[in-house]
């Protein structure tokens, strides 16, 4: 990930964090500001789960209202049967930041998946398509047997994750089986960020923890009032592959489990926070380690745009 701020190239906002962190209200109140000073922003979705259409409610995805007048662009843009990969939005982004620059707008970039995001502006591992042999062989394997494998054909990259990761810890094995080449030898020729290209504006959110998961408890709840239960009946009366991204989401399994009867409506919702905010974790701790360290990180739930974005309102 990189930052440029040269006048020669267009700009580009970044406003990331962890979910309820408040990064929707404020990209769409700095293309408001954009606004006042002659200029048009426009708001494109990075987070994994707001992608789908499928997943109006429990995405928290902006709705009309809450748009404010201000465009927003690659929401509700998947159908849940087709998975969205970070490589399939990246190419997708580069698209609508490459028009939005002829057309004289301010791209701002807003979401929580930082995947997305370093596919964005690092680019992208030319890996082959995995032999599905190979595949279905290493995804039929027990968890230890994975673990295991990969501890003596990649021991690098299982040192780095965590046992109960199946789904890393598959990937990485079957790419080392499939091409004869470990997942960190193909990362380092990355190819087709756009970091360089751009001059990006980032701004990460971290708030105070104990009011982020609040506000997690308080988002599934208000969810659930909104109508998640039934946009997860939708979703299961379409038969879709329960592997598929769309399926996995925060609170569809934790939902579906209720809808089968396997867990009290109580549980549903113990588990539906528990998991947002277990999510909201991962995600903090990916956003105040993993960007460069010259990105702003904001603590404070009270954010002054004319001072963070100054530089973008030179353009």
């Amino acid at each position: 990930m990189g930052k440029s701020e040269s006048p020669e190239k267009g700009p580009v906002a970044l406003i990331a964090g962890p979910t309820a962190s408040g990064k929707s209200d404020l990209a769409i109140e700095l293309a408001l500001a954009l606004e006042k000073r002659g200029q048009r922003g426009v708001v494109i979705n990075a987070d994994s789960a707001q992608v789908y259409a499928d997943l109006e409610v429990l995405s928290a995805r902006p709705g009309i209202g809450e748009m404010r007048g201000v465009e927003h662009r690659l929401f509700a843009a998947w159908d849940g049967a087709q998975p969205c990969s970070a490589a399939d939005w990246a190419a997708a982004t580069k698209g609508e930041i490459a028009a939005l620059h002829v057309e004289g707008a301010v791209p701002i970039l807003v979401g929580g998946t930082g995947l997305y995001l370093r596919t964005l502006l690092e680019g992208i591992a030319p890996i082959p398509a995995i032999d599905p042999e190979v595949r279905e062989a290493v995804r039929a394997l027990p968890a230890a047997e994975a673990q295991a494998a990969l501890q003596s054909e990649d021991p690098e990259r299982a040192a780095q994750l965590n046992p109960a990761d199946r789904q890393r810890i598959a990937r990485a094995l079957e790419v080392v089986r499939s091409t004869g080449r470990t997942l960190a030898d193909w990362q380092a020729e990355k190819a087709g960020g756009i970091a360089q290209a751009i001059a990006l504006h980032p701004l990460i959110l971290l708030p105070d923890r104990e009011w982020l998961y609040q506000r997690c408890d308080q988002r599934f709840e208000l969810m659930l009032e909104r109508g998640a239960i039934a946009e997860v009946e939708t979703l299961l009366a379409r038969g879709l592959s329960p592997e598929l991204p769309v399926m996995r989401a925060i609170g569809v399994p934790e939902i579906a489990a209720f809808l089968r009867e396997e867990i009290a409506r109580e549980e549903m919702i113990a588990r539906g926070k528990q998991a947002t905010r277990n999510y909201a974790k991962r995600q903090y701790t990916w956003f105040r380690r993993q960007p460069p360290h010259g990105w702003p990180r904001i603590t404070s739930e009270n954010i002054d745009i004319d001072q963070y974005f100054a530089s973008l309102f030179h353009y």
